[in-house]
């Protein structure tokens, strides 16, 4: 992620269609303030709050857990139908830090590992890789998963004498992949988990924004009645990213060593305490008086979003194929929501690409090859609707089909120089 802001900020020119950030058209800084006082009005009509007692939730440091994790369990209700304790949930600082601290409280020796559906979102790995905590890959397929592969590889880490305690994946709209599991696939997913052991980390950021008129699914933790999900949330695309709120979900039953027995959620804030103690009040005022005033219902709030975003779709699939036209070596993925579009092409994928992309024909992508770990060349970019316009994705796209054709010619005349 640093890398690509790193070039982002060497080219400013370039249009960038690597970007996963949220649409910023509707942004509203006004809007702020008025999420604060509804915030505050609800501390203090809804909870009984005093005076002073609202200044103090909103100024002071915070619960670990957080102050809007009553508002997030309604959002739950209302926009997933899941039914959630506010005390099995933890607000945290992004979802980046909801994954670090899943992770680290999985990590109980050096023998655990965990598995992810590979392409794996970069943040997932990097994470496990400051805990130490291995993370071995599980094929994706056409739904999104190899359920096979991922039995495979359970019970290969188990033959080898290692623990796999969960596996990582993205049911809805994946980053970078886009795919998504179909509700049989998310149900096999559920007894799989039980069949062997292991718990499902669920990733959901892009789960509201299906495009055009295709329906929501029910997310995995939804579906799962044996606990067997870790619900991974986060406000950024919904709401506001520069708020940094998500939450996790964790509601597994964990023993003490003094024979007691709590909710995974407790161990999670104890964590959390010794990293970055509570997540701004706030920020959670700001999220909190959003959800408040949709009546904790974002699917209506985010209607707008969604519809730029399955414009945009939309456009960048129809602009590939008219410059790729049937034939053409070039391929990609036609996801039914979200932010990206795999495309693979007949050449390696690289940084020193992406590099002379960017200086040359200005354009910036994502190189699928670092959502791999194992660094064997990958013919694939991933692109990103999320931040542009249709104007900007057929300039972009001009750009990249020149890209193309000029890289495929130039290693094709080397082969034949060779």
């Amino acid at each position: 992620m640093n890398f690509l802001n790193e070039v982002a900020q060497h080219y400013p020119a370039a249009v960038s269609l690597a970007a996963g950030r949220p649409y910023e058209e509707f942004f509203d800084v006004a809007a702020l303030h008025r999420h604060l006082d509804t915030f505050r009005r609800h501390l203090a009509d809804d909870l009984g709050q005093g005076p002073e007692q609202v200044h103090r939730t909103l100024l002071q440091y915070g619960r670990t857990k957080g102050i809007i994790h009553h508002l997030v369990a309604r959002n739950l209700a209302v926009d997933e139908e899941l039914t959630v304790a506010p005390e099995a949930l933890v607000v945290t600082v992004g979802c980046q830090e909801a994954m670090f601290l899943v992770l680290r409280a999985l990590r109980a020796g050096p023998d655990d590992v965990v598995l992810a559906v590979a392409p794996t979102y970069v943040g997932l790995t990097g994470a496990a890789r400051l805990l130490d905590l291995p993370v071995r890959p599980v094929a994706t397929g056409p739904s999104g998963v190899d359920a096979g592969d991922l039995r495979v590889q359970v019970r290969r880490a188990r033959a080898e004498g290692l623990r796999p305690r969960a596996c990582y994946l993205m049911p809805d709209f994946a980053n970078p992949s886009g795919t998504s599991i179909d509700v049989a696939g998310r149900r096999a997913l559920l007894d799989l988990a039980a069949e062997e052991d292991v718990l499902l980390i669920e990733d959901n950021p892009y789960g509201l924004f299906p495009a055009g008129d295709a329906r929501r699914l029910p997310t995995l933790k939804a579906l799962d009645t044996a606990r067997r999900v870790v619900y991974l949330g986060s406000f950024a695309k919904t709401v506001l990213p520069g708020a940094r709120v998500g939450y996790v979900v964790a509601d597994q039953r964990v023993a003490h060593p003094d024979g007691t027995v709590g909710l995974l959620a407790d161990q999670l804030a104890k964590i959390k305490s010794m990293v970055t103690v509570n997540t701004s009040p706030i920020a959670q005022a700001v999220v909190g008086g959003a959800l408040l005033e949709h009546g904790c219902s974002l699917v209506a709030a985010t209607a707008r979003e969604r519809a730029a975003y399955t414009r945009n779709l939309h456009h960048l699939v129809d602009g590939l194929g008219r410059r790729f036209p049937a034939g053409s070596p070039v391929r990609w993925t036609v996801p039914t929501g979200g932010f990206f579009v795999v495309v693979t092409v007949p050449f390696p994928v690289d940084d020193a690409l992406l590099h002379r992309s960017a200086r040359e024909y200005g354009v910036l992508w994502t190189p699928m090859a670092h959502f791999y770990d194992d660094g064997a060349p990958v013919h694939a970019l991933r692109l990103s609707v999320s931040a542009v316009t249709p104007a900007e994705i057929d300039v972009g796209l001009d750009r990249l089909a020149a890209l193309v054709t000029d890289e495929t010619a130039r290693r094709q005349a080397a082969v034949t120089v060779g």
